[in-house]
């Protein structure tokens, strides 16, 4: 008796329904991540059991732990409008190319006296710079200081905005308190301080 052949019939998927959901997750992704904003220096900051999420609109101020303060926000805009407040009143001024590398920056830290001379430099000497810089908390003539002026130009760009603190866990406490200690100063009494979330095995 002869076998009986079974005809092979070839299997087809139609693989356009998953290449559709492919492409929408990633335009998902995409469209609602959030990227961080490079910072001048690392910190490790320390961590607590508090959870808030930080509000939009909030100047973050930096603390190394050496020291230097670096001030910044995510708002472009506002950025801007700080540094023009700050330069017009202390008689800097930026050219073109200046600028630019100002609206690259992350953050504010460079003194006063070494504004121009800072953005005059490259984007990879601009970051090395940064290092052994800041902002300095000295008074000037007897007034206020060059932190407290930033301060003060930023609450001027935002009437509403928030202050946040970073700081290292290494930081010397006398550092933060002198950087407590000039907002104190401002009558600026409420702010948060940015830290890591306490994980089961730290407690």
């Amino acid at each position: 008796m002869g076998k009986i052949q079974i005809k092979k019939k070839d299997i087809w998927i139609d693989m356009t329904p998953m290449s559709d959901v492919m492409t929408l997750l990633l335009c998902f992704f995409m469209l609602t991540s959030t990227f961080l904003t490079p910072e001048p220096i690392k910190v490790n900051q320390p961590s607590s059991v508090s959870e808030v999420k930080i509000p939009d609109n909030v100047l973050n101020i930096l603390v190394s732990p050496e020291g230097k303060i670096y001030v910044g926000t995510e708002n472009k805009n506002t950025m801007l409008a700080m540094m023009q407040d700050v330069t017009a009143k202390f008689d800097i001024s930026l050219n073109g190319a200046q600028l630019k590398n100002f609206k690259e920056d992350a953050m504010i830290g460079a003194p006063l006296s070494q504004f121009t001379a800072y953005y005059d430099l490259g984007t990879e000497k601009m970051a090395e710079a940064i290092q052994t810089m800041g902002i300095p908390t000295d008074s000037i003539d007897g007034g206020m200081s060059e932190f407290q002026e930033w301060i003060k130009a930023a609450h001027e760009a935002d009437p509403d905005m928030k202050l946040a603190i970073k700081c290292d866990a290494t930081t010397p406490y006398k550092y933060v308190k002198k950087m407590m200690s000039e907002l104190q100063d401002m009558n600026e009494n409420r702010y948060q301080l940015i830290t890591n979330l306490k994980t089961a095995s730290e407690e």
